[in-house]
């Protein structure tokens, strides 16, 4: 079984027992999450929400938080000789999918 989830305007595929990268939440490592804009439910039988599915929750635990590779912005405008580049490594947290319940 396996279900989108919505958090953050993005949207996740999970399972159960596999680790996901969302954009960081304020948690610490051990902590439960719960989801319940679940949009739709896979496997056996399908459901669709409408826009989410009645009733469905997600159940995650944090494993931790890391941060993601870094990107590179440069900018440049030849009339002023203006040059810059800068960087930036987005957050992310990790969570453990422990159930999916419809």
């Amino acid at each position: 079984m396996y279900a989108i989830v919505q958090h953050g305007g993005h949207q996740y595929r999970v399972e159960p027992g596999k680790t996901v990268e969302i954009e960081r939440i304020e948690a610490v490592a051990g902590d439960t999450v719960t989801f319940d804009q679940v949009l739709f439910l896979g496997g056996e039988t399908t459901k669709v929400g409408a826009p989410t599915v009645a009733g469905a929750t997600v159940r995650a635990t944090v494993v931790g938080e890391m941060k993601g590779d870094k990107i590179l912005v440069q900018k440049y405008k030849p009339k002023s000789r203006y040059k810059i580049r800068t960087g930036h490594r987005q957050r992310y947290t990790q969570l453990k999918v422990d159930a999916i319940t419809a």
